[in-house]
């Protein structure tokens, strides 16, 4: 085959550094979510989906490059989005992302679920809180988790 084709669609998880709750305005949340889109397309040539999540973590579903890797994306998603929150106010000029991420691969059949899971955060997060989530994602992909290194 002379044409490299690729449809990669993976679901970012991260937290802000110790899921503390800064990023409370939903003002902010929308327009951190529209600068992360823009940087995923303009950087990375990934494209988000959607882009949801609460006071404390964000989740992306994104369309993968097949020039950047996993590790370059979300590396750039939270470098970039960190630098421009902590030029959003004063209480955020110390901000910062957890050090590491989930990312779990989503077959094309389950795209809308997972856009509707996205979307409906703030709902999904009065049952459940963000740390038996993520396990419940975890689990649910086959991935095990050291308690002791996941949280920081």
């Amino acid at each position: 085959m002379s044409q490299s084709l690729a449809n990669v669609t993976l679901h970012f998880v991260f937290s802000t550094k110790n899921r503390q709750p800064l990023l409370q305005p939903v003002g902010l949340r929308n327009e951190l979510y529209a600068y992360m889109a823009t940087i995923l397309t303009d950087n990375v040539d990934s494209p988000a989906i959607i882009i949801g999540g609460v006071k404390d973590h964000i989740h992306a579903l994104v369309n993968l490059s097949r020039n950047h890797a996993i590790k370059d994306v979300v590396q750039t998603m939270k470098t970039e989005t960190s630098k421009w929150l902590k030029k959003q106010s004063t209480e955020l000029r110390n901000f910062s992302w957890q050090a590491g991420y989930g990312v779990f691969s989503v077959s094309q059949s389950i795209v809308p679920n997972c856009k509707g899971y996205i979307a409906h955060q703030e709902a999904h997060h009065k049952k459940i809180d963000f740390q038996d989530e993520f396990r419940k994602m975890c689990k649910d992909a086959g991935i095990e988790i050291d308690e002791r290194y996941v949280w920081d």
